[in-house]
């Protein structure tokens, strides 16, 4: 099958691709968002094949996976072929709603002819899907391994633009953290940080690494700190997991489907984080303990194999 799908999520489109298919991805001379083209800092299989827009228009597509509302109107510019009618289409959307989840409709409510595949079932739940068919298809993680060693006594975030996303993220809860440890912040666009927090740079340094870096970088904290607010499920806890990490987050989200009872500190009362963090700061083996416990629950849910057969069984029925 060959698989229209634009460069987007990266750390998701790379469980994506792994699949048995063709994937096309647009690319244009300038890489902007809408012709990245390839990865640069994941690894990705031959099946994934650039094409330009002119390309595209000659090219078989047995599917379009969209993941932003213009690509609608940008596949068929681009292929000629009109998504949902011409071709077969899904629309997978990432995010929660952006403002109230009492009143935000989706972009596509109003059509019944693209399925919405959430992420999460909480952002099902969340957003106004209106007519349109709804599924979900969960995360799935390619397995980093366990290199969790936590011998630095520190807390790893993972947040891309925390000064610009702020509250969504939990950025102004970061110096209470920081109170109790420093933390090593990273993801794209963090470089300010300390200073709009007011923190020195030992208490929270800050890094862009790619793929490969990140994850031994991480895991050599001692435990991973989630501190958003409102956001989908981010990857990075669970990668989190999957190395191990034992993982302290607040309450939200669909944070309390990922990380069960006993295998990290889940809650919205500061008291609670707060105990969890010293605990882990001061027993390494208590945070081995629950890390490995960490591990297993997401080996469990969140397996890339479970990920793209959920997936192949999707485009089975939308393809038929």
């Amino acid at each position: 099958m060959n698989v229209l799908i634009w460069h987007v999520h990266g750390s998701w489109i790379t469980s994506f691709v792994q699949g048995s298919h063709t994937y096309l991805v647009p690319v244009t001379p300038d890489r902007g968002p809408d012709g990245l083209g390839r990865a640069r800092t994941w690894d990705w299989p031959e099946s994934v094949r650039e094409l330009t827009p002119e390309q595209l228009r000659a090219a078989p597509i047995d599917l379009m996976v969209l993941q932003r509302p213009h690509e609608v109107k940008l596949a068929e510019s681009w292929t000629g072929r009109r998504p949902g009618s011409d071709v077969p289409a899904v629309y997978v959307e990432h995010n929660s709603p952006h403002e109230t989840p009492v009143e935000t409709r989706h972009p596509l409510a109003d059509r019944d002819d693209i399925p919405i595949v959430h992420v999460t079932h909480f952002n099902r739940l969340m957003w106004d899907n209106g007519r349109a068919p709804t599924t979900v298809v969960e995360h799935g993680i390619i397995d980093p391994g366990r290199l969790w060693t936590g011998e630095k006594e520190r807390a790893a975030v993972v947040v891309n633009e925390p000064v610009r996303r702020g509250r969504t993220t939990g950025t102004d809860l970061l110096p209470r953290f920081a109170e109790m440890t420093p933390l090593d912040v990273f993801g794209m666009r963090t470089e300010q940080l300390a200073d709009h927090l007011g923190l020195s740079a030992e208490r929270c340094r800050t890094r862009d690494l790619p793929q490969a870096q990140l994850h031994p970088a991480m895991a050599g904290c001692r435990l991973y700190l989630h501190p958003i607010r409102w956001t989908s499920l981010g990857l990075s806890l669970l990668e989190a997991m999957f190395l191990g990490m034992p993982v302290v987050a607040l309450d939200t989200t669909e944070i309390r489907e990922a990380v069960p009872d006993g295998v990290g500190v889940v809650s919205n009362r500061f008291d609670v984080l707060e105990k969890g963090v010293r605990e882990l700061l001061a027993d390494h083996g208590h945070a081995k303990r629950m890390g490995e416990g960490a591990r297993a629950a997401a080996q469990a849910r969140y397996g890339v194999r479970r990920f793209l057969d959920d997936w192949e069984h999707l485009m089975k029925e939308v393809t038929r």
